[in-house]
């Protein structure tokens, strides 16, 4: 019996855009927008999950970076779609914003177990899904959903609030800090 742990973070709409060099100059060649997709994705197995589960089941559950199901808002030639899909999930997985954890879940006695994700300070604020799912010879015998609710919180959550808030004021203070640092840098440059 397994017990796989996946986190969602909110969906976002993006752009993804592809280089090419024209000219010698690298220059934005094609783009696809995608109407939703995951801002982070983590999962969390007692082993890799392609030893748990067969290629349909990651594909209907979502077990897996690579069987993440995205929607693009543009009907593109299948081949595209997968250049770009691939092109996505390399760039969050490279930022550490999709990531597989084989060997986090521990399982305890047959009952208990417990799941260890690292969720990185650049995530986006907002409610993020926990589904859990129960497995045993290949099939999910049952799933879970749980919503967690990602905040900022101490200095970060006051200087964000403070931006939002109170935006032409965050702006005054902003620039009159950067004004007196730069002059007391200067100063003590200057005794040197």
């Amino acid at each position: 019996m397994d017990i796989v742990v996946v986190v969602k973070g909110p969906t976002q709409s993006i752009l993804v855009r592809e280089k090419a060099q024209r000219a010698g100059i690298w220059l934005n060649a094609e783009s696809m927008r995608y109407r939703s997709a995951p801002s982070f994705y983590a999962i969390a197995s007692p082993r890799p999950i392609r030893k748990i589960v067969d290629e349909r089941t990651r594909a209907i559950f979502e077990l897996g970076v690579d069987s993440l199901q995205l929607s693009p808002a543009s009907g593109a030639v299948p081949e595209v779609q997968q250049r770009f899909d691939r092109g996505l999930v390399d760039l969050r997985t490279r930022s550490g914003l999709y990531y597989e954890a084989p060997g986090a879940v521990e399982i305890t006695g047959g009952v208990l177990y417990r799941a260890r994700l690292a969720i990185p300070a650049r995530v986006p604020v907002g409610r993020f899904t926990a589904e859990t799912f129960l497995i045993q010879n290949g099939r999910v015998l049952a799933a879970a959903v749980r919503p967690i609710d990602i905040r900022k919180s101490g200095f970060e959550r006051f200087i964000a609030s403070s931006a939002e808030h109170y935006s032409i004021s965050y702006g005054l203070i902003a620039v009159a800090l950067s004004v007196l640092f730069g002059w007391g840098a200067g100063a003590i440059w200057r005794r040197f």
